[in-house]
């Protein structure tokens, strides 16, 4: 990654900070990308001079129009694009406002869209695009109907890029976690218990993924590995994710209170 230029988004804190962590530990020149200035100027002054902090949400489309050129203006290129910025808010869709449904969508799918079409004439050859999707895109996990959507709808525009992108110097990859111990979580009392019900990764882990497809291109990588295979399972064959999900429920309930109960929480 020596001399490389990405751009994170949601690099504030969790799976982006921890990648551009990573991502200026191996050399290369880091954009954060998040909304709140003061908490992204921090954790670029923390990572030193190879990251440099971009404010900004990514619903404005204005500013996500110009980000591309301002980071290869600043940086002399462009190589890495890791879409990470995500918003969840979970609970039954109809006990939702449609604002905040439809904020879901725009977050985690329309933004990571319009960015990646305005970075791609500024990433030069041997170019990563990197979209951090869910195994809730794989399989879709009730009261998180638009999350699930938003993660499913990622995977689809991800999948067809790379094919659409195939022959070129460029590549279009997914990292798709599970449970992943970070503040995204909010009130766990909130998070269904069909998501604690796969083993949780750490920030690192996921980076470690996001890492691997920018080094290997790989298509996709789930983590934990065996989840993926568990949610691919799910999605092929329906009938068996509808007779597995109240045994799923049950362990996840039991991992949720264990999660609890570790952080001292009733």
């Amino acid at each position: 990654m020596q001399g490389k230029v990405a751009l994170v988004t949601g690099a504030s804190s969790g799976i982006g900070l921890a990648v551009a962590r990573r991502l200026v530990a191996e050399g290369a020149l880091v954009a954060l990308v998040a909304r709140t200035q003061k908490t992204l100027e921090e954790a670029a002054d923390r990572l030193g001079e190879g990251a440099a902090a971009f404010p900004a949400d990514v619903k404005d489309f204005a500013t996500l129009q110009r980000l591309p050129e301002r980071v290869a203006a600043r940086f002399g290129g462009l190589d890495v694009l890791v879409n990470n910025a995500g918003v969840n808010h979970r609970g039954a869709a109809m006990e939702q406002p449609p604002e905040a449904l439809a904020e879901i969508v725009t977050t985690n799918l329309t933004a990571p869209i319009y960015l990646t079409r305005t970075a791609l004439p500024f990433l030069r050859r041997g170019g990563v695009v990197v979209n951090v999707a869910s195994l809730a895109g794989m399989v879709p996990v009730p009261h998180e109907a638009a999350y699930s959507a938003s993660k499913a709808g990622l995977r689809a525009f991800t999948r067809a890029l790379a094919e659409e992108l195939r022959g070129s110097e460029i590549a279009a990859c997914l990292v798709s976690p599970g449970p992943v111990d970070t503040g995204f979580f909010g009130d766990v009392a909130h998070v269904p218990d069909l998501v604690f019900s796969q083993p949780m990764s750490t920030a690192e882990q996921v980076a470690d993924a996001v890492l691997t497809c920018i080094r290997e291109r790989s298509p996709e990588i789930a983590v934990p590995s065996l989840s993926g295979k568990l949610a691919t399972a799910g999605y092929v064959f329906p009938a068996l994710a509808r007779a597995l999900r109240p045994w799923l429920e049950r362990r996840g309930a039991a991992n949720k209170r264990a999660y609890l109960a570790r952080r001292g929480v009733s």
